[in-house]
């Protein structure tokens, strides 16, 4: 069910227990053969196959598109917001769902730049509301043992515009990727204690612009072994685990 498409009459009514979802996502370059949408085009994806599945036992809240990209400036086309815009802007979208009293909250992130704030206001958020249960989850995080499982590159081939972006992009918007600008492994490695793709995470964190970790190129991974039908697998993988928690949270009522 998506917030938006109720009359005020109609939320009124909804039993308070549903678990809310906000997709947090991104509009920034994800080099030349993906769109700037792809963040937000992968959230909705896997949003509107959650819903699906559960149909009227989640409320999707409307997207929030742009978000945390700073590191990606370098490239044209690329939209950002401060991490302190993000923190008050979210954090009044999610006071709003709990002074209409819904209980249930899931902050679904779809991109990487989003994880840092988004675990401040999960604690900030939910240490103020105290009679609220909210989650946070990042969707190659959460399905990080299946998704292994999937992979085909090696090591970093998983990053930003690589094998699984990829993937599921042709699967979700095959008409949107430019398949001929579809290059092979792209990542600048670093020191070894910060080296790290999207389900093999770094012992440390070093700061490093997505200019430097792609060389230049805006991908950072492999796309070139992406397919649709790898797509299709990702996204089973993912929306299984969201429904599960999804599922858990409204039984805990």
């Amino acid at each position: 069910m998506r917030w938006e498409q109720f009359t005020t009459n109609e939320i009124a009514a909804l039993d308070r227990a549903i678990p809310v979802v906000l997709n947090v996502a991104a509009i920034e370059q994800h080099g030349p053969h993906l769109p700037l949408e792809t963040d937000a085009r992968i959230g909705d994806h896997f949003l509107s196959r959650l819903e699906d599945r559960l149909g009227q036992r989640v409320l999707i809240l409307p997207q929030v598109k742009v978000c945390c990209s700073e590191h990606h400036m370098d490239f044209a086309g690329t939209l950002s917001i401060r991490h302190e815009t993000f923190l008050a802007y979210v954090g009044e979208i999610l006071e709003s769902v709990a002074r209409h009293g819904f209980r249930n909250i899931v902050l679904f992130n779809s991109h990487g730049g989003n994880q840092a704030i988004g675990q401040v206001l999960l604690e900030t958020f939910g240490a103020k509301h105290r009679d609220c249960r909210i989650a946070m989850l990042t969707w190659w995080r959460l399905a990080a043992p299946e998704l292994s499982a999937i992979r085909e590159s090696g090591f970093a081939g998983i990053n930003h515009a690589c094998e699984f972006e990829t993937s599921l992009m042709l699967l979700a918007a095959p008409d949107s990727v430019r398949r001929e600008l579809v290059s092979g492994m792209s990542y600048v490695e670093t020191y070894d204690w910060a080296n790290a793709d999207m389900i093999l995470p770094a012992r440390g964190a070093l700061f490093r612009s997505m200019k430097d970790m792609s060389g230049g190129t805006g991908v950072v991974g492999d796309p070139s072994s992406a397919s649709a039908a790898k797509g299709e697998r990702i996204t089973a993988a993912v929306v299984d685990q969201l429904a599960h928690v999804i599922e858990t949270l409204a039984r805990a009522t």
